[in-house]
């Protein structure tokens, strides 16, 4: 079928379907997942901090700005434990994220100074510490507690 054998009514019709595919494509976010509620968070040297220590279930973008003065990561796991209770690996100077007391979550690697990077992950009611698992730095300070509820209000 050539397309001067196909309908004018035919035409408007695949035209019509064309525009609104188009129209839709147009709205949505490149990547296709709505954005989660911000969670702006900063690590340096010996602290990671967030304006609220609270967020809504569901999905949760955090924005990580680190301050440096070195390298640094970003970790989410979820547990009972106070942030500065989590088990350590046999070298004494790091988390073990795969203890049973723990669940991971998420994280970013390395985080250069300067570097602001996004994790977006999906949150169920619960407590979660965010820290930094580079040698000495959960040590010296680099964790917090995160509540993650469902009464907790969106900004």
């Amino acid at each position: 079928m050539t397309w001067r054998q196909i309908t004018t009514r035919t035409r408007v019709g695949l035209a019509t379907i064309l525009a609104i595919t188009l129209a839709l494509s147009a709205c949505s976010s490149p990547t296709g997942r709505v954005p989660g509620t911000p969670v702006t968070v900063t690590i340096r040297d010996f602290h990671i901090s967030a304006p609220s220590m609270t967020t809504p279930v569901g999905s949760v973008d955090f924005v990580v700005h680190s301050r440096g003065p070195s390298t640094h990561e970003f970790n989410v796991a979820e547990t009972d434990l106070a942030p500065d209770q989590l088990p350590l690996r046999p070298d004494g100077l790091t988390v073990d994220e795969d203890s049973s007391l723990l669940h991971f979550v998420g994280g970013i690697g390395e985080l250069n100074i300067g570097d602001t990077e996004t994790l977006a992950l999906r949150l169920p009611p619960g407590r979660y510490v965010l820290f930094c698992n580079l040698e000495g730095h959960y040590l010296g300070g680099m964790h917090t507690l995160l509540e993650v509820r469902n009464d907790a209000a969106r900004p």
